[in-house]
């Protein structure tokens, strides 16, 4: 099992009133949240191994200057000489070296690597496994990993994490009309305002996913809109042809990567704390309370 760390703490935190604070007054909802989220899905789903990854770099350099419009509208503060600054609330920023302290207590892994996202170590953890893999994430972009011959899913969570969507290459077929390696290309040609993509003007999800079921992917689309004989109708020749200088650098934005190299870590459910002494300390200092004695009672069982 991979978490999309930062997509669940985010739902934790918006999910969990900002009342549940540690003695000092801090806020602790995305903590606490995301505790009982972990808890739930241990429960649920019994992994044999969960890893949560997270973002070292939410927009890496590399895609920005591919597409500098990435992820802009999102930026806080820029900063010339390592990750910028992501916009987020006040009581949630504080949280995350919190969230990540008790995570190393408990001894459950955490993965990262500099200048990857999230979805990049999920992406490399997904296609090295061995055995099937759960990804749960709020973050549709993932369901380009969807893979239903090696056993990879997503699980979608629509209320909570109690309610989740598993996401099969059925089930895309049936939303979307592509699989799993096609969400990507779909993705790229109808844009994505909230990561700041502009997609192909005029192309929304339904066009992109006949463009690609008639001409496999984006290169087979740009080739169609280049050859005056294809069936492209000529509003979106025009379209596409002017979108070539896009086109032709989206898919290394939009696709996760798949060959980070990680440092070596234990991806096995503790079945006891890795380090109790800093654990019993953070739920002192941080009213960590009924959460992780919910989570410590699940990894027990």
């Amino acid at each position: 099992m991979l978490l999309d760390t930062a997509s669940l703490y985010f739902r934790a935190y918006f999910g969990v009133p900002d009342t549940v604070r540690a003695p000092d007054g801090t806020p602790v909802n995305a903590v606490r949240g995301l505790l009982d989220f972990i808890a739930r899905l241990v429960q649920d789903h019994r992994p044999d191994t969960l890893v949560a990854c997270m973002d070292a770099d939410w927009r890496p350099a590399w895609r920005v200057e591919l597409i500098p419009t990435y992820k802009a509208h999102r930026v806080a503060e820029e900063t010339p000489e390592g990750p910028d600054v992501e916009e987020t609330p006040d009581t949630l920023s504080p949280q995350v070296p919190v969230i990540e302290a008790v995570l190393d207590a408990l001894g459950i892994a955490r993965a990262e690597a500099a200048g990857y996202e999230a979805d990049d170590i999920i992406g490399t953890l997904a296609t090295a496994a061995e055995g099937p893999v759960d990804i749960v994430t709020g973050d549709r972009d993932l369901y380009q990993l969807v893979d239903d011959t090696r056993g990879v899913r997503v699980l979608y969570p629509l209320k909570g994490v109690g309610t989740l969507q598993l996401t099969d290459e059925e089930l895309l077929r049936e939303k979307y009309g592509v699989d799993g390696a096609g969400y990507a290309e779909l993705a790229l040609l109808r844009g994505d305002p909230s990561d700041g993509l502009p997609g192909v003007p005029g192309v929304g999800e339904k066009t992109a996913a006949k463009l690609l079921a008639a001409y496999g992917d984006v290169a087979g689309i740009v080739a169609a809109a280049e050859d005056p004989r294809s069936k492209v109708t000529p509003a979106q020749r025009k379209r596409l042809l002017e979108a070539r200088p896009y086109l032709a650098v989206a898919p290394k934005v939009v696709r996760v990567a798949t060959d980070v190299e990680l440092a070596p870590f234990d991806p096995a459910l503790p079945s006891a704390p890795r380090d109790p002494e800093a654990l019993a300390a953070l739920a002192e200092r941080w009213n960590l309370g009924g959460s992780l004695e919910r989570l410590l009672a699940v990894l027990r069982a």
